[in-house]
């Protein structure tokens, strides 16, 4: 038994250490994100039964809906993150360490001036805004979904600026620690999510309370040690702001900021559309279809997670060959999810049934488009995701302003023209990201295997 594990423990050790430097370090953070990330998924899977059971559908469907209507806000982030992302990781590849500090202090400085300005603006403009109008719930409500709207508010704009840290350990090639930060945000959610079950009525507020407390609270506690640690140099600090030689992470910034812009419409006005069109119960039905297929978007995210910043390094040194065996490896790990996600989609009723306790009734046809969206997105966020790295973001760009037209449109045509259910927001979905599907692919194989520059590297 002892000679097995010592096998084992070798063969583990050997694949691990076998490599050049990115492709160990990948292999480690795929190695522990598997871990951190089934937990999280485990977790997530948990958390929804037990807020549906806490609230009732209808009510988890107005927390959805609110949750993606303060999502808007994201775009004050004005894409500051992933161009930190980018510029933090070629800071780091050069070895300037004075300039990686000046990027992070700057992006925390203008993100913290930022949201600090737009949570005074809400909480003064809130006691205005008629959410029963707005989410399309009864009067009784009104009072409760107010202070709801509050703690969910509050809660996105302090993550924006704690979730820098995130975005450096990923810039870092050090994903999976960024995801155990959230796993824990996740354990202490559920831990009071449990506490309330057993103590409370339903109550929306508590249950804002019980999902955005507690990753503040440990992304606060995340900060403190990684800036007295790890990343004590890159310490963000007032000395080392400087908004002149920030420069091309603003430019950057403001390029992501469009594209994030597109991506936000697309998905967040989602559960919006679907309120209006179809009620808040069927927020419910539609997101639960999401988090069950996505499944297989978190287990690619696993994998996918370190490849956008080990690209970054790989192009700047020029190591074409690395980023082609890459690309094909992620080829053929999508081809193993399609598998696993036609299995999942045959069982789906089944899973349904057993874990949600037969409190939401969803239709096949939802679960084969919520089905097909995930794999035009993994699929679209491979290419996608090898292009941010390198910074190729100009035809990006300009997809990104035509895709919340499309996605918008079709989903309007098919709701009110076709009177096609809840399942036209997927196809929507699917049809707008014609730039992961088509477009990005094309211009990864003109940029690795034609060596194409101008416009396709830009």
């Amino acid at each position: 038994m002892r000679s097995v594990l010592g096998f084992i423990r070798e063969r583990v050790g050997r694949f691990l250490t076998d490599g050049k430097e990115r492709t160990v370090r990948a292999k480690k953070n795929i190695l522990g994100s598997i871990l951190i990330k089934g937990g999280s998924i485990v977790i997530s899977l948990v958390i929804v039964p037990l807020t549906i059971d806490y609230v009732n559908p209808t009510r988890y469907g107005i927390w959805l809906t609110l949750s993606s209507i303060v999502g808007w806000f994201s775009f004050f982030n004005v894409g500051l993150t992933h161009g930190l992302r980018n510029k933090f990781a070629e800071s780091r590849a050069k070895g300037d360490i004075k300039a990686a500090r000046m990027y992070v202090s700057t992006t925390y400085f203008i993100l913290a001036l930022i949201f600090t300005v737009v949570w005074v603006v809400f909480l003064i403009v809130n006691p205005f805004l008629d959410w029963v109008q707005i989410l399309n719930v009864t009067s009784e409500m009104r009072n409760e979904v107010s202070t709801l709207a509050v703690i969910v508010f509050t809660y996105f704009c302090l993550q924006f600026v704690l979730r820098i840290i995130n975005t450096m350990l990923t810039a870092d090639q050090h994903p999976a620690k960024g995801s155990l930060i959230d796993l824990l945000g996740q354990v202490f959610s559920l831990l009071f999510i449990v506490v309330l079950v057993k103590t409370t009525e339903g109550s929306l507020v508590n249950l804002g309370m019980a999902l955005c407390l507690s990753p503040i609270l440990i992304l606060v506690g995340a900060n403190l040690f990684f800036f007295r640690g790890t990343y004590q140099s890159f310490r963000p600090s007032w000395s080392a702001v400087d908004l002149r030689e920030s420069k091309g992470l603003f430019n950057l910034g403001l390029v992501f900021f469009i594209i994030s812009i597109a991506g936000l419409i697309q998905y967040q006005s989602a559960n919006i559309i679907i309120a209006q069109n179809f009620g808040t119960y069927e927020v419910t039905s539609y997101n639960i279809v999401y988090k069950y297929f996505n499944i297989l978007g978190m287990a690619f995210g696993i994998f996918l997670s370190p490849f956008w910043s080990a690209s970054t390094d790989a192009f700047l040194k020029n190591d074409i060959a690395w980023i082609r065996t890459a690309i094909q490896k992620y080829m053929l790990l999508i081809g193993l999810l399609v598998f696993v996600g036609v299995g999942m989609l045959l069982i789906s009723p089944q899973v349904y049934e057993i874990w949600l306790k037969g409190q939401v009734q969803i239709d096949f046809i939802l679960s084969f488009w919520g089905f097909m969206f995930i794999l035009s997105f993994m699929f679209g966020n491979l290419f996608v995701n090898f292009l941010n790295g390198i910074s190729a973001l100009r035809i990006q760009f300009w997809c990104s302003i035509l895709s919340p037209i499309v996605y918008i449109g079709v989903a309007i045509l098919m709701i009110k023209y076709y009177e096609m259910g809840v399942y036209s927001l997927f196809i929507a979905s699917l049809i707008a990201n014609f730039n992961g599907i088509l477009i990005a692919p094309i211009q990864y194989y003109l940029i690795v295997y034609k060596k194409r520059r101008g416009i396709w590297i830009k």
